[in-house]
């Protein structure tokens, strides 16, 4: 075992083995030096040396995803830790709990000219839960302590990222073999649920004189909802549960493909959907139809049930109820009364509808992106973890049925495609299940620095979706209208993940049609030693055009 002399890294040290962060993400510097030395010499951290920041960053936020406590990212200063950003945003609306180790240059060496330094104090000030500024001392120990533990425990309690300044002074490198400083260690006080009793009576109310009530579920971890809660839901013959693909909830009775149902509706239709009571809970939602549904045909009352916040999404909230849904459904169900309702059954009948004409549609579309991911989503094996990529992937996986065994995950928080590779990655290295991860073009090359990694798993999947450019703007109204579309939007190109997958000594197979999909198919998934990627090349022209004729053809 081995610390930096610095007091200040000591301190950093110590208050994380108290409080549990032991995953470390490290990208490589010399003003960081003090940290590197004090986590990579104690053997109850669990260590990784990632070079890009930003890719870094998305690997922690991975880890962090999967192991549902905060993973540390450590970086020297400068423009560093500016390469973090993007993850940050996404770790805070997805609420995922990453602590920022950024290394600083002492103060009077600040905004003087000196090299590598920027005003990073509260860089982050718009998207972070917490940001602390340390000093360099021996008379500022208790304040630092309060600051450090002040940041780990915001990062626990309300799963999300927080920043914390770090200045060093050099020397950077000196070492000793036991620390010089013992701090307090604070204990975590974790707050109960408000008093909610009032609130779940007062939403009862309105459920038990409504005949037609709606839930509507966004991102959740597997198995945010007991067994016997989804069981009773289903069986309320006046309630529509609409769930997405990142829900991770199932049931026969519930509506997982909500643009499938509601894409083909009339006036009359959406006036017949409407509820008079509307639940949401869980993350962003995917489906821009059903925002816009809801916003249009607003339900009477509307409560959002989270431990956290409440975003007032459809323009209609009437009340946030601070908790678990979990926690939240234990204590609303047995209040709830049966319905005289047909009102689940009447959309059953239509869902049952919409499938079979789904099933024809299959059977007569050419080679596309939509008969491709058909293909995928039919043919994944049991048991393994699903990551997706944002834009067109996330969107097509809206519109299938889903392998209950697979956990969905994809960074909603920001819905951007920077980072999901990386993400994916860094859930892979700690998921149990072997991982897929399916994903566009765009997004794969955006982000191909996430390969330059050396803890991918042996058993973790990459499915590139090459179309040739960003597809998902020709199903856009008017786009491709624009002068100069296929630059400027588009993005044509002419790439392949071949040459990487060489460089990063991942084994590699394509697909240019449905007879070498299938033909490719079963190797690649099957069990091997290294890292894979399926890269499979649909046309860029007729995307949209079978899309679209998808929401005419079920109607």
């Amino acid at each position: 075992m081995q610390f930096s002399s610095k007091k200040l890294s000591q301190t950093v040290i110590k208050l994380c083995l108290d409080k549990g962060i032991d995953h470390i993400v490290i990208s490589p510097g010399s003003r960081n030096a003090a940290l590197t030395i004090g986590f990579t010499g104690n053997a109850s951290f669990t260590n990784f040396s990632i070079v890009d920041e930003r890719c870094a960053a998305f690997f922690a936020l991975g880890i962090a995803q999967q192991l549902k406590r905060p993973v540390a990212l450590v970086c020297t200063s400068g423009s560093a830790l500016l390469n973090y950003y993007p993850a940050i945003a996404e770790a805070y609306y997805s609420d995922v709990p990453l602590v920022v180790l950024s290394a600083d240059r002492p103060a009077h060496l600040l905004e003087i000219g000196d090299g590598q330094t920027i005003k990073q104090e509260n860089v982050y000030a718009n998207h972070i839960l917490y940001s602390g500024a340390c000093k360099e001392g021996d008379d500022f120990q208790q304040y630092n302590e309060s600051q450090i533990h002040t940041a780990l425990s915001i990062a626990i309690t309300q799963s999300g990222p927080v920043h914390l300044n770090l200045p060093f002074s050099e020397p950077l490198y000196e070492i000793v073999a036991s620390p010089s400083v013992s701090p307090t260690q604070y204990p975590i006080v974790i707050e109960k649920p408000s008093e909610i009793q009032g609130f779940i009576s007062e939403i009862a109310t309105h459920w038990n004189t409504s005949s037609k009530k709606m839930i509507l579920t966004g991102v959740l971890s597997p198995n945010s909802l007991d067994t016997s809660i989804i069981s009773q839901l289903a069986e309320d013959t006046s309630l529509v549960v609409l769930t997405e693909t990142t829900s991770n909830l199932h049931h026969p009775n519930f509506f997982p493909a909500i643009d499938q149902l509601i894409a083909p509706l009339d006036h009359k239709d959406f006036e017949a959907l409407q509820p008079e009571v509307l639940i949401t809970f869980g993350g962003m939602v995917v489906s821009k139809k059903v925002k816009k549904f809801l916003r249009d045909y607003p339900p009477k009352v509307h409560y959002h049930i989270d431990a956290k916040k409440a975003f007032d999404t459809y323009f209609c909230l009437t009340g946030h109820v601070v908790c678990s849904p979990n926690y939240f459904f234990k204590d609303f169900v047995p209040l709830c009364k049966k319905a005289n309702s047909n009102y689940q059954q009447y959309w059953l009948n239509i869902k049952h509808s919409r499938l079979q004409k789904h099933a024809l549609y299959i059977k007569e579309i050419p080679y596309s992106d939509f008969l491709v991911f058909s293909y995928l989503f039919k043919h994944l094996p049991d048991a393994l973890q699903l990551q997706l990529s944002n834009s067109t992937t996330i969107r097509y996986a809206q519109l299938f049925e889903m392998n209950t065994s697979h956990p969905v995950y994809c960074n909603r928080g920001t819905s951007g495609i920077d980072g999901s590779t990386s993400t994916a990655i860094g859930a892979a290295y700690v998921h149990k299940l072997p991982t897929i991860f399916i994903t566009g073009d765009l997004s794969f090359f955006y982000d191909n620095n996430a390969l330059w990694n050396h803890y991918i798993p042996s058993n973790f999947k990459i499915i590139v979706i090459n179309n040739s450019g960003g597809g998902i703007f020709r199903i856009l109204p008017d786009a491709k209208q624009v002068t100069s579309f296929d630059t400027f939007f588009e993005t044509k190109h002419q790439l392949t993940a071949k040459q990487l997958s060489e460089m990063h000594a991942i084994g590699y197979q394509s697909a240019t049609n449905m007879s070498s999909l299938k033909a490719q198919f079963t190797s690649f998934i099957e069990n091997s030693d290294s890292p894979q990627i399926l890269e499979i090349f649909t046309p860029s022209i007729i995307n949209d055009d079978v899309l679209l004729s998808y929401f005419d053809f079920i109607k």
